[in-house]
């Protein structure tokens, strides 16, 4: 673990792998929520937490540096479902990289429990861990310049869900009609750091055409 000062009330601590940075998130929201720890954001990435607002960045990065860190707890709340078409037009791509038929790629994706590692991106978007690294997929050579909202795609250890149209280089493999993203909802964001997700198949499976 490597803690380094962000300007003078910032502390961005860095550990070797999602699963340590997510322990270290759910530890540090834990220390504020007991009070131990005033911070005004926690912000979780793919191997960093930034902390910002700190009163004494240096003192909490000596505390940090010599203390292990807890695994993260499992969190009592409900999981989010997201109803899914497996219709994704890199459906096939995706089955024959796991060596796989189209259909079994659609089974192991639903029966996948999820959490979300951290946001961004873009407003709603979640990088979500669970599947076994076996099912490790590369991004797409050629990115589209434009992925619908709502397409569901896989990248390297990751899925996520495009919650308005972008360009993107993940392997879409399904549709979802869930809102990730609406300013009108408290919080706008459906997805959130530590959020539980499954999805749940909702019509048959097979590509749709390219996006």
């Amino acid at each position: 673990m490597r803690a380094l000062p962000v300007g003078d009330g910032a502390l961005l601590v860095e550990v070797a792998s999602g699963d340590e940075a997510q322990a270290l998130h759910a530890e540090l929201l834990r220390r504020r929520a007991e009070g131990s720890l005033s911070v005004r954001e926690i912000v979780p990435a793919a191997r960093t937490v930034l902390l910002d607002g700190l009163a004494d960045p240096a003192r909490l990065a000596s505390e940090l540096t010599a203390s292990a860190v807890p695994p993260a707890p499992p969190r009592a709340v409900d999981v989010i479902e997201l109803p899914v078409r497996y219709d994704g037009p890199d459906l096939a791509d995706v089955a024959a990289h796991w060596g796989v038929p189209e259909e079994e790629v659609a089974r192991v994706h639903a029966a996948t429990e999820f959490r979300v590692a951290f946001c961004g991106f873009a407003p709603g978007f979640g990088y979500l861990t669970g599947l076994p690294s076996r099912y490790d997929v590369p991004r797409r050579a050629t990115p589209r310049t434009a992925v619908p909202a709502g397409s569901v795609g896989l990248a390297g250890p990751y899925t996520g869900v495009y919650p308005r149209s972008s360009p993107g280089g993940w392997q879409l493999i399904g549709t979802t009609d869930a809102v990730l993203w609406d300013h009108a909802r408290v919080p706008a964001a459906l997805l959130s750091p530590g959020t539980r997700v499954r999805f749940v198949p909702s019509g048959p499976t097979g590509p749709a055409g390219a996006a």
